[in-house]
């Protein structure tokens, strides 16, 4: 079983006559909502392409806290509706993309006088599992804590509640969802901005939109268009909803600093939010600040020093011994959640709601909001609504994907463990018999102690539409997050497994590594004056 080549090559021989074809829904933005919605459509039948201005899950998509869950803060903001969903949705996911996305234990400690205390915790957590259908949480006393979580604060401890969600890697699902689009005939292309739509007797019936590598412009027309573009949705001008960016922020730090087997959920000793310590591609991850996003939209949101040290002090509040510093940061991320409001700005950030919103106006379905767990059924409401558009009778109210691979006994290199079989099969889906191809190729050498192949480099370029090199490094792979200087070091050999791959002379792979170092320093280092 194979899939076709999606690299730089098949975009210059297919721009042209994607962008000039009349298409049944045309997707603006291409994050887990985009991909969902065009999945969703392709499984209708419908002719359908997704166009995103930048990268595949270039914005919210590749920069959240990688779990997918219940949601158990919007249980105890009286959110009954959104974690039902969220917490059935984590375990379908959970089933359905197994190697993907795996459980995560958590552990949420309790401090003499701190509230909540274990019994109302226990309480809550009862109600969660209800919710989703599946008990899985239990309460320990604090001696339980040298095996739970050994390097916590052991002062007036008083018990620890466990319980369990789950854990992904953003783009990679993003990835595998676009994948089965492609698969039934839909179209994806990266790098292709819309400047306006295009009205006919009051009716939007297409776009137009810059091929933003060549700088030609284009006319696309479609009979609908589905806007999914976060924070950069254009909300309707006489609807009284507005967006409210909001940043959360995340230190990455080698998992020998602080290591931890699962993930610690507490409240933050100075406002008493909620943030996490997890474990994640083999480090660690301190996150999230939730705060209104003052910069400018159109750059990449990054961290801001006040964040960092709010997030260092929380972890150095539960795990004292640890000592930790700026020191210790390898990487950050931030990402900006696009919040759907009508109350007043001056509401607490963590207490907005994550509810999604959908508009509607001749020829255009918009919506924002919505969590990356979620991501299923939002795309579905999406597809009934541009269904009425269409005046078309939907084949199934609930829109389904089976994940499961046809062929479950893969010819693997005996070099590869189980563990990264189940890895590789959730990542790249159908396109594992590419892979295995390559792997007798190039071998299965690792990079630099990373869970990641050589060969996962080639794939990416080959198959899965990298036209810059932080989409290479930052998206496809995870390797500007997890080295030091966001991989400077393994440069050289990545210019040898992929420049070839990726059509670039010298001179273009020089402006590349120039650009994407400036990438990384401004936006997933430390802020500038937290480095003197």
């Amino acid at each position: 079983m194979h899939i076709a080549p999606w690299n730089h090559q098949w975009r210059k021989q297919q721009l042209s006559d994607l962008l000039s074809q009349q298409w049944d829904l045309v997707v603006v933005g291409g994050g887990i909502t985009g991909a969902g919605i065009l999945l969703a459509a392709a499984q209708q039948g419908w002719r359908c392409l997704l166009v995103e201005q930048q990268d595949i899950a270039w914005g919210t998509s590749s920069r959240s806290s990688k779990m997918v869950h219940g949601g158990l803060r919007y249980l105890a903001q009286g959110h009954w509706r959104l974690t039902r969903d969220s917490a059935q949705q984590r375990q379908y996911l959970l089933q359905a993309m197994h190697g993907l996305i795996e459980p995560l234990p958590f552990a949420y400690p309790h401090y003499k006088g701190e509230f909540p205390g274990p019994c109302i915790m226990s309480a809550t957590l009862k109600v969660y599992d209800t919710l989703a259908g599946q008990r899985q949480h239990r309460q320990y006393s604090h001696t339980a804590a040298d095996y739970l979580a050994p390097a916590l604060k052991q002062q007036q401890l008083t018990a620890i509640n466990c319980f369990q969600d789950a854990i992904t890697d953003d783009v990679r699902l993003v990835l595998r969802v676009l994948q089965a689009a492609r698969a039934l005939g839909a179209e994806v292309l990266t790098q292709v901005q819309v400047q306006a739509p295009i009205y006919q007797q009051q009716r939007i019936v297409g776009l137009q939109v810059v091929d933003q590598l060549s700088g030609q412009a284009y006319s696309l027309t479609s009979q609908v268009v589905a806007q999914a573009a976060g924070v950069w949705t254009d909300l309707p001008q006489s609807d009284n909803y507005q967006l409210r960016p909001l940043r959360g922020s995340h230190l990455l730090l080698p998992y020998w600093r602080l290591p931890v087997s699962q993930a610690i959920s507490f409240r933050h000793p100075q406002d008493q939010r909620s943030v996490f310590v997890f474990p994640w591609a083999g480090a660690t991850i301190i996150g999230t600040t939730d705060l209104d996003h003052q910069q400018d939209l159109q750059q990449e949101a990054r961290i801001e020093a006040a964040e960092c040290l709010y997030l260092l002090a929380a972890a150095n509040h539960l795990f004292p011994e640890a000592r930790l510093t700026i020191n210790d940061v390898r990487s950050t991320w931030s990402g900006v959640r696009p919040i759907v409001t009508k109350q007043r700005q001056d509401q607490a950030p963590s207490a907005a709601s994550r509810e999604h919103h959908i508009w509607q106006e001749p020829g255009r379905v918009s919506v924002a909001g919505g969590k990356l767990t979620t991501y299923r059924l939002l795309a579905a409401e999406v597809v009934q609504h541009c269904a009425l558009q269409l005046t078309r009778h939907l084949k199934s109210k609930s829109i389904d994907q089976s994940w499961q691979l046809a062929i479950p006994d893969w010819n693997f290199p005996a070099a590869i463990g189980w563990q990264q079989r189940q890895r590789l099969l959730g990542y790249y889906g159908q396109g594992v018999g590419d892979l295995l191809a390559l792997f007798q190729q190039l071998g299965t050498e690792q990079l630099a102690g990373l869970p990641l192949y050589q060969a996962e480099l080639v794939f990416a370029c080959r198959y899965e539409q990298v036209l810059q090199l932080d989409d290479l490094l930052l998206r496809r792979t995870r390797i500007g997050l997890l080295l030091a200087e966001g991989g400077r070091a393994l440069l050289p050999l990545i210019k040898t497994l992929c420049q070839a791959e990726l059509e670039w002379s010298d001179q273009q792979w020089q402006q590349q590594v120039k650009r994407y170092l400036e990438i990384w320093q401004r936006y997933y280092s430390l802020p500038e004056e937290l480095l003197v």
